[in-house]
């Protein structure tokens, strides 16, 4: 049961904060303690932090659900995203739906989809720059000028192949139907703990794409004289010089989902919503 409740909106949404509040009145009137702001609040970071929330509640579209798992995975709280987004592919409840949906959080007719994260580092000259976990995907990649790189690419220590290519794609199952299925990558239930890595464009190398077990380490050496760039969860963009190297392998944090649907959703989550883009497209 939920008793300390977070509401976070995505910041360019007009009329998320409005809704925000039309919610957390809500909570309230159920004796349920319900904070609420933007994405990267102070106040709810901190509170975050500090083990002040056992839920947040995401109001925006699939972006705002990866920041929010960014932030929630490591802290142990569970998110549930209300859609005021265009896909929301992520999300399980509309936002007209949430009047009715809400409630069902406080007789436990819910449960929790635990996805898996991927912990990258960025090391140079035998130095870490910089760690992250990621819940879709980090991606090495070549920079604005239109040349592929050479990715040594190592698996656990021994030499796997070097992509000749546009980049890498390492992706959580989670990831899987994102940037990683554009490039042919195959799709994998989200209840796997297994991650993917799919080459983009590439050139005269190895070119599908590698299911790796759990326990894998893969580490991406970078070789170019122009420019390349490591970007996380399509968010933060990192530069990369020659003989960078990034080390990919499994986070020790688990974001958990809070779902209102039935388990077995996914597959027709995903027919309905790509249907549902290529209407739009066609339109």
């Amino acid at each position: 049961m939920f008793t300390r409740i977070a509401i976070v909106t995505h910041p360019f949404l007009a009329d998320a904060p409005d809704e925000a509040r039309k919610i957390a009145a809500y909570l309230e009137s159920r004796g349920i303690s319900a904070a609420h702001g933007p994405l990267h609040d102070e106040a709810l970071l901190a509170g975050l932090a500090a083990g002040r929330f056992d839920l947040w509640i995401a109001l925006g579209g699939d972006g705002t659900m990866l920041r929010c798992g960014q932030l929630c995975g490591p802290a142990g709280v569970p998110v549930l995203g209300i859609n005021m987004g265009r896909l929301g592919f992520l999300i399980g409840v509309q936002r007209e739906e949430w009047p009715d949906r809400l409630p069902r959080l406080f007789t436990g007719d819910f449960w929790l989809e635990p996805r898996m994260m991927l912990a990258a580092a960025h090391r140079r000259g035998g130095r870490t720059l910089g760690e992250w976990d990621v819940l879709n995907e980090a991606i090495v990649s070549r920079g604005d000028v239109v040349r592929p790189v050479q990715l040594e690419t190592l698996l656990d220590g021994s030499a796997l192949t070097t992509y000749h290519a546009d980049g890498l794609i390492a992706a959580t199952p989670t990831g899987s139907t994102a940037y990683a299925l554009a490039a042919g990558g195959p799709i994998l239930p989200p209840q796997l703990r297994n991650f993917l890595i799919v080459p983009i464009a590439a050139h005269l190398s190895f070119s599908s794409a590698i299911v790796l077990a759990e326990g894998s380490v893969v580490t991406i050496r970078v070789h170019t004289l122009h420019k390349a760039s490591l970007s996380l969860d399509g968010q933060t963009t990192i530069p990369l010089q020659d003989q960078d190297e990034i080390q990919i392998q499994a986070s020790p944090y688990t974001v958990q989902f809070v779902r209102l649907q039935e388990q077995d959703y996914f597959y027709r989550n995903l027919t309905s919503k790509m249907n549902a883009n290529f209407e739009s497209e066609g339109e």
